[in-house]
């Protein structure tokens, strides 16, 4: 049997108008500054040696919102849009201020210092304008608690920048930080991991480091004339070695020669 059409179309559901764009979001940071990152002990992760990255940050203001990008840039290395950044938006009509986004804080080099390098940055901007202002809480990746050592790292350093953590009913993987006031974040870092290095002082280790080929070159240089001096004496030596023993062998056979007569 055929139904017969109504010319009524089926009621749709209602849908939630687009979020709209956020202020600034293709910004590109701008100012850039040089972050030496110490040698640490091998963990799991392998080799932690000395390395240089670049750290980049800019700021966007207007009547209703303020923005602070920071980057983290590896120098050869390519790294996905969302990693190595750290956005602070600030709502002023509501006076809220909303610390990373809904991927979280993703960075390479891991368990280098710089998730606590980038946090400490944004509270000294936030206390030096809006200490007063209300941080809002956010659930926390469940990425970050696959395993009990990287949520407990990260734990730490969310609690080490001020910030308060809450598990719901005790899962590990549902975690989220809880409100807190802008003056209550603490702007520190290990600084014997990271360090922020000024023009001048990255002018300073380049020539202290040219200084140090220098004297190496010097003291290679040296050690070759020395080996060199040492061969031609021990080519000398051999020598001599040979000819005493070409002679002692010419007398003993002379010395036959004439026993046997």
């Amino acid at each position: 049997m055929t139904v017969a059409p109504t010319g009524v179309e089926p009621a749709q559901a209602p849908q939630d108008p687009p979020s709209p764009p956020l202020p600034w979001a293709e910004v590109a940071t701008e100012d850039f500054q040089l972050l030496r990152l110490t040698a640490q002990p091998t963990d799991r992760g392998g080799s932690r040696g000395l390395r240089f990255v670049q750290w980049g940050r800019v700021e966007r203001h207007s009547s209703t919102h303020s923005l602070l990008r920071l980057d983290i840039r590896l120098p050869g290395q390519m790294t996905h849009k969302e990693q190595n950044r750290l956005d602070v938006r600030v709502d002023h009509a509501l006076r809220q201020v909303q610390i990373g986004g809904e991927h979280g804080l993703q960075l390479e080099p891991s368990n280098r210092g710089l998730g606590r390098f980038l946090l400490a940055q944004a509270a000294k901007w936030l206390q030096s304008r809006w200490p007063d202002y209300r941080v809002m809480g956010a659930d926390l990746p469940a990425r970050d608690a696959m395993n009990d050592d990287l949520r407990l790292r990260r734990d730490h350093v969310l609690r080490s920048v001020g910030l308060d953590i809450s598990y719901t009913d005790g899962q590990p993987t549902q975690g989220h930080t809880l409100d807190a006031v802008v003056s209550q974040l603490r702007p520190f870092w290990n600084e014997d991991k990271v360090q922020a290095l000024q023009i001048l002082d990255t002018a300073a280790m380049l020539q202290h480091a040219e200084q140090q080929l220098q004297d190496m070159a010097t003291q290679l240089r040296e050690r070759d004339e020395r080996m060199a001096r040492v061969e031609r004496e021990d080519s000398g030596l051999r020598f001599t070695i040979t000819c005493l023993v070409a002679f002692a062998v010419f007398q003993a056979g002379l010395l036959i020669f004439i026993a046997t007569r």
